[in-house]
């Protein structure tokens, strides 16, 4: 039995800052069900499937039901709201005025459902110059700073993350906010509506260091001054590894794996302070000595001197990594139509209610007739829905 068990979710969110939010309530114990247009939401249709899933959504959305309806019919719009007359937690990220115009606003809702906690996500907010835009990952990482951070020191070049980094962040950031209105639920008995943004997600997400030149306004300055042309990566004779010395003892055990007593004393690198200002140098020394080991050799010496470090992996070698194995952090389930599912598990452990992955994505309104039988649908009503494009049942 998850945290979360009893719960249930309506979610009618598309692609992925939705999704993930509400897989991750899945994950927890909470019934989660994804309410689709007929067609499927868009990203059942992104890449390459298996047994008709994209290894994408199915990630997204594990665990889920799925009821595929026509919300622009009378039938979907009531199903709907009898759908969510008995619902703890309703998620929906189309643009901002777009749920109000389907019919399903706050007001709505509220209506048939006071304790409802009601969550909308937005690309960038409710209002302002960008509220109607549309909006993918890539226009948030341009927006927040990402691409500065990201930047190409040596040539300058901005760049992103490549992952879908937004979107995944303000998923982790809805799923955090609901936990606590449920709280409050609990407390009061009141629900609220809880409003948030990718842009300003992903501005907090960056802040405490992406952003330490801005933080005082007295002391500004462009933080991309102070750092080096390289990243903590580190090429050895057989393959690339990081290796980081923060603290003073940090540095002194990198000096000693390294063979470089002699830097421990240069006034260059002595105090922490130091380091930082001459970051880039030491950096170009860092790496050249590196350079000189094989990587099983010079890990061994940062080990032994305590010094964190790691190789790194590429993706196909996560699966038999020693301490993601140890972790047991991969889910390995056989699913009929699948076969093997890797995924990798709920990464929060609860000793009391554990989490655990319900099962495998939806077929696109594979939940369709049991959900509406739950409602009190007879089999021939549920027939006559389908037959009226109405509702889809999918394959």
């Amino acid at each position: 039995m998850g945290a979360l068990d009893g719960l249930k979710v309506l979610d009618l969110t598309s692609m992925v800052s939705g999704p993930v939010a509400a897989m991750m309530l899945a994950d927890q114990g909470a019934r989660v069900i994804k309410v689709e247009p007929l067609v499927g939401e868009q990203m059942r249709h992104i890449g390459g499937k298996h047994n008709d899933v994209s290894p994408a959504f199915y990630s997204c959305n594990r665990g889920k039901e799925s009821i595929s309806l026509d919300l622009k019919s009378e039938e979907g719009k009531k199903i709907l709201l009898e759908l969510a007359a008995d619902t703890d937690v309703f998620i929906q990220n189309f643009r901002p005025g777009a749920i109000e115009r389907m019919g399903f606003g706050e007001d709505v809702l509220r209506e048939i459902n006071k304790k409802l906690i009601y969550v909308s996500i937005s690309g960038f907010g409710e209002s302002g110059p960008y509220s109607q835009k549309r909006v993918y990952d890539p226009v948030i990482q341009a927006l927040s700073g990402a691409t500065d951070i990201q930047m190409d020191r040596a040539s300058g070049r901005p760049q992103m993350f490549r992952i879908i980094l937004a979107d995944k962040v303000t998923s982790l950031t809805a799923a955090q906010a609901i936990s606590s209105a449920l709280y409050v639920r609990e407390k009061t008995g009141e629900g609220q509506h809880i409003r948030l943004s990718m842009l300003e997600t992903m501005l907090s997400f960056f802040w405490p260091e992406g952003m330490a030149g801005l933080t005082y306004g007295d002391m500004e300055f462009d933080v991309t001054k102070l750092q080096g042309t390289q990243d903590l990566i580190y090429e050895t004779q057989d393959r690339h590894i990081t290796a980081g010395a923060i603290s003073d003892k940090e540095w002194v055990g990198m000096c000693r794996a390294l063979n470089r007593e002699d830097l421990i004393e240069d006034p260059r690198f002595k105090t922490a302070s130091d380091r930082f200002v001459n970051v880039e140098e030491r950096k170009k020394i860092t790496a050249s000595e590196i350079k000189k080991w094989t990587s099983d050799e010079v890990l061994e010496r940062l080990d032994t001197e305590g010094v964190p470090c790691a190789p790194l992996l590429t993706r196909m070698e996560l699966m038999g990594h020693d301490q993601i194995l140890a972790n047991e952090s991969i889910d390995k389930t056989d699913h009929d139509g699948f076969g093997q599912v890797r995924q990798a598990r709920p990464a929060a452990r609860f000793d009391k209610t554990p989490s655990e992955i319900a099962g495998p994505a939806p077929k696109l309104g594979e939940h369709g007739p049991s959900l509406l039988a739950e409602l009190g649908y007879d089999a021939e009503t549920i027939e006559l829905l389908i037959e009226n494009g109405r509702l889809k049942i999918g394959h």
